[in-house]
C-alpha cells in the first residue's frame, strides 16, 4: 500500500462508510468534485445535499454532475443552516475549508463559527460508524483561526461518542491540506450550541 495523499484518503473514507441509498452531505460544494464523488457512490437511490454560498460554485458543480444533477440538491445557503434543508440520517459528509479553487474573489472562505456549527449539527445527524471528512487549509487569511478553532472544537468530544483523527503529510511546502476525520462511535443527540 502507498501513502494516499489528503483528498484521496478522504474519499478512501467516505467510501468505506457510504452506502448505496443513502443521503449525504457535501458541505462545501466549491468546483463539485466531492459533490460528483458522493453522487455516483450513493447509486440512483441515493441523495447528496451540497451547500455552498457561491452561486459560481453551485453553477460549477451542477456542470460537472452533468446526469447525475437529479441525485443532488444544490443549495445556495452557509453550510450552518444544515438542519433546515437535511433531516437525517445521513451516511457521511465532507468539507473542504477555505476558498473556492480558482475564485476570482479569494476573500470569501470559510468561517471557523459556522463551519463549527455545521459539524456539530451534523454529528447529530450521522449514522452510527459514518464519517465527516473535513480537509483543512490554512495558508490564506482566516485560515489559521479556523484551524485552531476546529482543533479545539474536536478534542472536546467525548472518545466514546466520536473518534477523531489528524492526518497530514509532514514534510509538504506551501500550506498543504491535513484532514480530520470523525466517525460516529455510538447513536447520541447533540445539544444545540449556542450561538
Amino acid at each position: 500500500m502507498k501513502l494516499l495523499r489528503v483528498l484521496p484518503f478522504s474519499k478512501y473514507l467516505l467510501s468505506e462508510t457510504i452506502e448505496a441509498d443513502e443521503t449525504v452531505v457535501d458541505a462545501t460544494a466549491g468546483n463539485g468534485n466531492d459533490t460528483l464523488f458522493l453522487a455516483e457512490h450513493v447509486g440512483e437511490k441515493g441523495h447528496v445535499f451540497a451547500f455552498d454560498i457561491q452561486q459560481a460554485a453551485l453553477d460549477s458543480t451542477a456542470e460537472r454532475l452533468g446526469e447525475l444533477n437529479e441525485r443532488v440538491s444544490l443549495i445556495l445557503d452557509s453550510h450552518d443552516n444544515v438542519e433546515q434543508y437535511v433531516t437525517g440520517p445521513i451516511g457521511g459528509a465532507v468539507f473542504n475549508l477555505g476558498y473556492l479553487p480558482y475564485s476570482n474573489d479569494l476573500s470569501i472562505v470559510t468561517k471557523p463559527e459556522t463551519t463549527i456549527k455545521a459539524i456539530h449539527m451534523l454529528l447529530g445527524l450521522l449514522k452510527k460508524g459514518g464519517i465527516i471528512a473535513i480537509s483543512v487549509y490554512d495558508g490564506h487569511e482566516g485560515g489559521k483561526e479556523e484551524r485552531d478553532a476546529l482543533l479545539s472544537y474536536v478534542k472536546t468530544l467525548h472518545q466514546a461518542d466520536v473518534h477523531v483523527i489528524r492526518y497530514e503529510l509532514l514534510n509538504q511546502r506551501n500550506n498543504p491540506p491535513f484532514l480530520i476525520a470523525l466517525e460516529k462511535m455510538r447513536d447520541f443527540e447533540m445539544v444545540k450550541q449556542v450561538d
